[in-house]
């Protein structure tokens, strides 16, 4: 059609082709376009993130993720470039309220967590829930973990075959000996009998720590943890299954140790990582 332009007014041209002059300009651009080696870049640098992170970030975290590597662009450029390439963050499932089972013998501490409202500072509330791992020979295994409540740092973890009392009590062992303890902090969790036996409740009052229980029939008291194994079962598993228990404790580790607290950026921190969020309060 170029090498007629000279010949024939363009429109004529166009009539004859049956296209509009619109087309005929928008195939010049097209034809003339070149790449712009920053576009391709970021394009690079989008998809990067994206992957490191295990399809676990969407839009706004991939935009914060960059800012912080000092590269600016938006959500309007990322999530172009995600659909471009076919990329799709992981999404949790909606957090489903469930009660807990209290039909035991002990007794049910006062909410003191609800009495006293959110933390202002680390080391004054942590939470604490179990969860199950599904393994792929149809048998479970079960997760304690305990967060603390204003980094969202996951401060001590526990994986065993089973979701006795001395599951809670391990893995809350190993929290308090990795962190300053001021006498006073809230240990909060549901009613559940791990956490109202003899030897837990012992384990709280040797460290002078104070116990709170989440109200009958209102997990949302909980939502906190619960909301943290939503996202974990989705970001780690995403349905699935582990093949034996070396594998569920291996995957663990490295989701808890080595990306969720150095690396997962949160909404709620200012879009740090617990780890990074921790050292800034300390500086």
């Amino acid at each position: 059609m170029d090498t007629l332009k000279g010949q024939y007014p363009l429109q004529l041209l166009c009539d004859v082709l049956s296209i509009s002059r619109s087309c005929y300009y928008e195939w010049k651009k097209e034809k003339t376009y070149q790449p712009n080696p920053d576009s391709k870049r970021l394009e690079e640098q989008i998809v990067s993130v994206f992957k490191e992170n295990r399809r676990r970030y969407g839009t706004r975290r991939i935009l914060k993720a960059l800012n912080q590597e000092g590269v600016k662009t938006s959500v309007f450029k990322i999530r172009k470039t995600m659909l471009k390439n076919g990329l799709k963050a992981i999404q949790p499932r909606s957090f489903v309220p469930k009660t807990t089972d209290s039909r035991h013998p002990y007794l049910i501490s006062p909410n003191v967590y609800k009495q006293r409202g959110f933390p202002g500072k680390i080391n004054e509330t942590w939470v604490g829930d179990i969860t199950y791992i599904p393994m792929a020979d149809g048998s479970f295994r079960y997760l304690s973990v305990w967060m603390d409540l204003y980094s969202r740092k996951i401060v001590g973890w526990e994986e065993q075959d089973h979701m006795k009392e001395s599951l809670v009590i391990t893995s809350l062992k190993k929290a308090l000996k990795g962190r300053p303890i001021p006498e006073g902090m809230i240990i909060h969790s549901d009613r559940g009998g791990q956490y109202a036996g003899t030897k837990f409740r012992q384990l709280i009052n040797k460290h002078k720590l104070i116990q709170s229980m989440s109200d009958a029939d209102n997990p949302y008291d909980n939502a906190h943890m619960e909301s943290y194994f939503g996202r974990f079962k989705a970001e780690l598993m995403e349905g699935g299954a582990f093949e034996s228990a070396e594998d569920s404790r291996t995957e663990i580790f490295e989701y808890i140790e080595m990306y969720y607290n150095p690396k997962r950026l949160h909404s709620s921190l200012g879009y740090l990582s617990p780890n990074a969020f921790e050292q800034k309060l300390a500086t």
